[in-house]
């Protein structure tokens, strides 16, 4: 058993770099997380190159899945999970981006037995870029999701992370989600169980930035209708409020850091600033 002075430490430690307590993830941690500088980069790339709005289709979008399964072993524990658990995700991503008339359908799944990608893949590694160079398929349209262990290295801790629209032309083969494959509807990171993670990691494929980029102060999130946030939530805290006017905290935001249970909503700002990015970036309209 650990001596209490040494667990206090250990956690506050464990929240800063995003290393769990056991093999559950103790909070939700993304790791896609721009600077402001990078903001500010892609914005001013955004806003000259922006498809005006007029543009935009009023017909539903379809967007393909390539889904890579990259296990260690085949025992579910050791990320082997069934096309049943694939199929229920993709059902949980349609209901998330039904508002914002995007249908994600499922393109195609292979299975690749590799530990080390399994084990080390994460943000920056080696590891993740053999595997994004062997596997991804398809087009700037196309999500790539690799569903990984994050158990060491560069993602330990992680629950997923992601490209944005913009980056895909410098560097397409690295253009997709990375996620923990137990965060799947039925996977065992409770209380990121029900698929929630993937929702989050694709709203940055199609431009989302978290609710909380930012702070209280500048652009933030550079969507209107999402009221600033200091930093990011976690559980259901009902009420949060940490930036003064505005709103409460944007706790059942997709795009915070709550329980998969709380998160529920896209904003219409959300809706619209998403269907710009793609149909700006990704020749994708709807």
């Amino acid at each position: 058993m650990f001596h209490s002075t040494f667990f206090v430490l250990f956690v506050a430690i464990s929240a800063v770099i995003g290393t769990p307590l056991t093999s559950n993830i103790e909070r939700r941690v993304c790791g896609t997380t721009p600077s402001d500088s990078e903001v500010a980069a892609k914005e001013a790339h955004f806003q000259a190159h922006q498809v005006p709005a007029r543009m935009l289709s009023a017909e539903a979008a379809t967007i393909p899945i390539y889904w890579h399964v990259v296990y260690g072993s085949t025992n579910l524990t050791d990320g082997y999970i069934p096309d049943s658990q694939i199929a229920a995700q993709i059902d949980v991503m349609n209901k998330a981006y039904a508002p914002a008339k995007i249908t994600w359908t499922l393109a195609g799944t292979d299975r690749t037995l590799n530990s080390d990608w399994f084990n080390n893949a994460g943000p920056d590694s080696t590891q993740q870029d053999a595997m994004k160079k062997a596997l991804r398929k398809g087009g700037v349209n196309a999500l790539n999701v690799y569903s990984v262990g994050f158990t060491s290295g560069s993602g330990q801790g992680l629950l997923g992370y992601a490209t944005f629209p913009d980056e895909y032309q410098s560097a397409p083969s690295d253009d997709g989600v990375v996620m923990l494959y137990s965060s799947v509807p039925g996977g065992t990171t409770v209380p990121y169980d029900l698929g929630q993670t993937l929702t989050h990691e694709a709203g940055h494929w199609v431009g989302l930035y978290h609710t909380f980029q930012g702070g209280c102060t500048g652009a933030g999130d550079s969507v209107d209708d999402t009221p600033a946030e200091a930093s990011p939530a976690f559980g259901c805290p009902a009420g949060r409020d940490t930036c003064t006017g505005g709103g409460v905290d944007p706790i059942h935001n997709f795009m915070d850091y709550t329980d998969d249970a709380c998160m529920t909503e896209f904003t219409p700002g959300q809706v619209a600033r998403l269907q710009s990015q793609i149909a700006t970036y990704r020749s994708i309209t709807a």
